[in-house]
């Protein structure tokens, strides 16, 4: 993460236990810290926050607006660090000695686990540390002590750097976990005083790319000027990934089935059927009822193997009794797609909307062929049971609107 003025996790965990307990006092107790510390530690989130977290009632300690905003947010970031120190004890077949008030004091450090995760990104020391501008023994010392509250290596080195262990890995996922959630404490803040602000990343795959993105983020930056929107174009599995560990929000794109353990959750805003495309003036351009026999000596450019568009592209060609033809060129980049439809006699497979504008200024041409059953279903992927941030919901709500309005539009022939 670039982060670098996140919240004190020891602070927050602090008024997170006042919040649970209602006063000052038994939150001391049950942290076996002085009252004066946890005083302190309230008052520094609020400073950080400028923003007061609690009101003192004869009842107790009563959460504020804010507070409520700041507790809900929290007690993700401490749920997920809960299960972490709940499965290194089990990976160790013992209870944490080291628990304070019930989360391992090791967890407690924003920093530390800042070092940890951006170590596992760079996988060299001196990189990490100057990504943080911190000494390489700051870095040493982190990981050192997150390996010793753990109980087990996070690294291995080897000749391509320092690299995760497979224990490190499922503990690198938690911390990503948290410091994601972690990062959107300020973001959930200024929401309640009407500024939506904040970063949000979009796993873009080809089938959102085109229309329904650019319009929904020009639609909210403009809107919403303290929003910045940042794009990973990487291949699906990448891009779950980053899902799941909280480093992308979600995924735009044609979904794919996810199971009930998958941890992900699809929501569908559109499908449509594929197409095949040909340069204007193509010999095919502009010929009535193509059948797919008429294309079978064509020289192609498909998508990869195995993947989604793929194997409708050939159960098309084997409903029709004809071997699925072999590809001249194999990719999925729109540049090189564009370039040889627009040079040669080669045809495409693709969606319609991934070159709309090519389509739509009569540059290239929508083969009359029938494509039934080629649907392919766009959406959104999500991880379950995360609540986007104030920025991530407002792009999520562009999309959905875009996403009807281009479903309601007919398609350029």
């Amino acid at each position: 993460m670039d982060d670098t003025d996140l919240p004190n996790l020891a602070c927050l965990y602090a008024v997170l236990r006042v919040a649970e307990m209602g006063s000052v006092s038994r939150a001391a107790t049950a942290l076996f810290r002085a009252q004066s510390a946890i005083t302190r530690a309230v008052q520094q989130i609020e400073t950080a926050l400028d923003a007061p977290l609690f009101e003192r009632k004869p009842s107790g300690m009563l959460a504020t607006p804010v507070g409520r905003a700041v507790l809900k947010r929290s007690e993700r970031v401490f749920a997920e660090l809960n299960e972490l120190a709940g499965w290194c004890a089990m990976r160790q077949s013992r209870k944490r000695a080291t628990a304070v008030g019930g989360l391992p004091a090791y967890l407690l450090n924003t920093r530390r686990l800042q070092l940890f995760s951006t170590l596992a990104r760079y996988r060299h020391m001196p990189s990490a540390a100057r990504a943080l501008n911190v000494t390489q023994p700051a870095v040493s010392s982190a990981v050192r002590i997150l390996e010793i509250g753990a109980g087990f290596p996070l690294f291995h080195r080897h000749p391509r750097g320092l690299l995760l262990t497979t224990d490190g890995e499922t503990f690198l996922l938690h911390v990503r976990r948290a410091l994601n959630e972690l990062r959107h404490v300020a973001d959930d803040v200024a929401a309640l005083h009407g500024s939506v602000q904040g970063v949000v990343t979009v796993g873009a795959l080809p089938l959102g790319r085109t229309l329904i993105l650019p319009e929904a983020v020009a639609r909210v930056v403009t809107r919403f000027p303290k929003v910045r929107v940042i794009t990973d174009e990487s291949a699906y599995e990448a891009l779950v990934a980053g899902v799941r560990a909280g480093d992308i929000d979600f995924i735009l794109g044609a979904l794919r089935a996810n199971d009930a353990t998958s941890g992900l959750e699809n929501e569908k805003l559109m499908s449509e059927n594929l197409v095949i495309l040909a340069r204007r003036d193509h010999p095919l351009a502009g010929v009535k009822d193509l059948s797919i026999k008429n294309l079978g000596d064509a020289q192609w450019v498909l998508p990869r193997s195995h993947s989604p568009t793929r194997r409708l592209f050939e159960t098309l060609f084997r409903r029709a009794k004809i071997k699925p033809p072999m590809p001249t060129v194999e990719t999925a980049d729109l540049a090189v797609i564009r370039g040889l439809l627009l040079h040669t006699d080669m045809i495409a497979v693709l969606s319609a909307q991934q070159l709309h504008y090519e389509c739509a200024s009569g540059i290239l041409a929508v083969l009359d062929v029938s494509m039934r059953d080629t649907a392919r279903d766009i959406g959104l992927t999500t991880r379950t049971g995360s609540p986007p941030s104030p920025a991530a919901h407002e792009l999520i709500n562009a999309i959905r609107l875009v996403s009807t309005e281009i479903a309601r539009t007919p398609r350029p022939q």
